[in-house]
């Protein structure tokens, strides 16, 4: 049955959801049906209310199927339509987001607001664990083309306790990422029950309506089934749909242009670095300890591209709710083409420097671990009359460093 054109099951829908996790996995598997015999196990470890929520979405999309059949059908008696036509027609308004069909002009997609989710947690555990995740960290964003980032949301989720043998696994994860502890954390962390109730205030549903919210399509997984063990312990509806925020960016496109851009390149735009360390974009707790992953900064940042790549397009003015202002410690005197990252060829020059040098550590002293997608800025270092090798805790010391170097070569 599951492969019927007209037709889906409540297992269809929970392989299409475990497809990204299958290829980073590096499995083949390059759709549903070639990767259904991979989830079998991970489906029979699902509890009744969570294969619940994959037959409601099944049964939704089975009835909705079965009405454009019969309206397609009636249409076509009494109007046939010639194939060239039907074709072209499906390849422009397939698709998937129902707030794109919405858009009537350019004025309607500037002033439509979009919500932007994310869900730390710490670790990922295996398909035969009850936890696959526990969520510690929720970042969300209101957000609109027209006015930017409106409103913002976020928790420290107190965790699950981990199953027996997997804290130190737990607990590697998360120093490897986001740093937030398991246990002994200074800073208060917020129930279940609370948490997705201030969500469903921040983004305020309609009664009955499936609110649609947008995240990575690497992190849907992760973010979905976070939300879903939150509504199955607390009892709490949340009515929350997950969608790709990368197919949102080529609708954006495609209403625009009527054509898409590639979506390698939408991956590239959404995985910039450009804004990391910028002011008010990471929490509180993350920019204080100088910890790059934050779930409120993956949605900002989310915001910030849309905004770089988007706004002008659409004929809108950027301000600051669109893009970070500065950092004013930056100032205008530092020149930023004296930036050299990963330049180990200048170390030597930098050894048979003058006495001035010694104020800057060693090479090998003060190594701090960043995140892998921020790999590139180890070893970072300044070209200005002479090399120095200072190890900072993030771009803004690195900047400051040039800064303070010409300042006192100046003199």
């Amino acid at each position: 049955m599951a492969h019927r054109r007209d037709y889906r099951s409540a297992y269809y829908f929970f392989v299409r959801d475990q497809l990204p996790e299958l290829r980073g996995r590096g499995l083949p598997a390059t759709g549903v049906v070639d990767a259904m015999p991979y989830c079998s196990q991970a489906w029979a470890l699902l509890t009744e209310e969570e294969k619940m929520i994959y037959t409601e979405k099944a049964r939704k999309w089975n009835e909705k199927r079965h009405s454009q059949k019969t309206v397609k059908e009636m249409c076509n008696l009494a109007h046939p339509v010639p194939a060239c036509l039907t074709t072209k027609i499906a390849g422009i308004t397939s698709l998937p987001d129902a707030s794109a069909m919405s858009w009537k002009n350019d004025q309607a997609v500037v002033a439509d607001i979009f919500y932007f989710l994310n869900i730390y947690s710490h670790g990922k555990l295996p398909s035969h664990c009850d936890q696959r995740f526990l969520p510690c960290e929720i970042g969300c964003v209101k957000y609109s083309l027209q006015d930017g980032i409106m409103a913002d949301f976020h928790h420290f989720i107190d965790p699950e306790e981990p199953p027996r043998g997997f804290r130190y696994h737990c607990q590697a994860a998360s120093d490897a990422t986001h740093k937030i502890p398991i246990s002994g954390f200074h800073l208060s962390r917020t129930s279940y029950a609370v948490v997705l109730r201030e969500l469903l205030e921040f983004v305020q549903p309609a009664r009955g309506v499936q609110l649609q919210l947008y995240c990575r399509s690497d992190d849907r997984f992760r973010i979905s089934w976070c939300l879903n063990r939150m509504a199955s312990i607390t009892g709490i509806k949340s009515h929350l749909e997950l969608l790709a925020v990368e197919n949102l960016v080529l609708e954006l496109y495609q209403k625009k242009y009527q054509k898409e851009p590639s979506k390698t390149w939408v991956c590239r735009e959404l995985d910039t670095v450009l804004w990391d360390f910028s002011s008010n974009t990471r929490c509180k707790w993350h920019e204080e300890n100088d910890i790059l992953c934050c779930a409120l900064a993956s949605c900002k940042k989310i915001a910030y591209c849309i905004s770089k790549s988007l706004a002008t397009v659409y004929g809108v003015s950027l301000t600051a709710a669109h893009l970070p202002l500065q950092d004013s410690d930056y100032g205008e005197s530092t020149n930023t083409k004296m930036v050299i990252l990963d330049t180990g060829r200048f170390q030597k020059t930098k050894a048979e420097g003058s006495g001035c040098d010694k104020r800057f550590a060693s090479p090998s002293q003060d190594q701090e671990f960043l995140p892998s997608n921020c790999d590139f800025l180890r070893g970072a270092k300044t070209s200005l009359y002479g090399i120095s090798t200072m190890r900072g805790r993030g771009i803004t010391r690195l900047l400051k460093s040039a800064s303070d170097l010409s300042t006192s070569f100046s003199n």
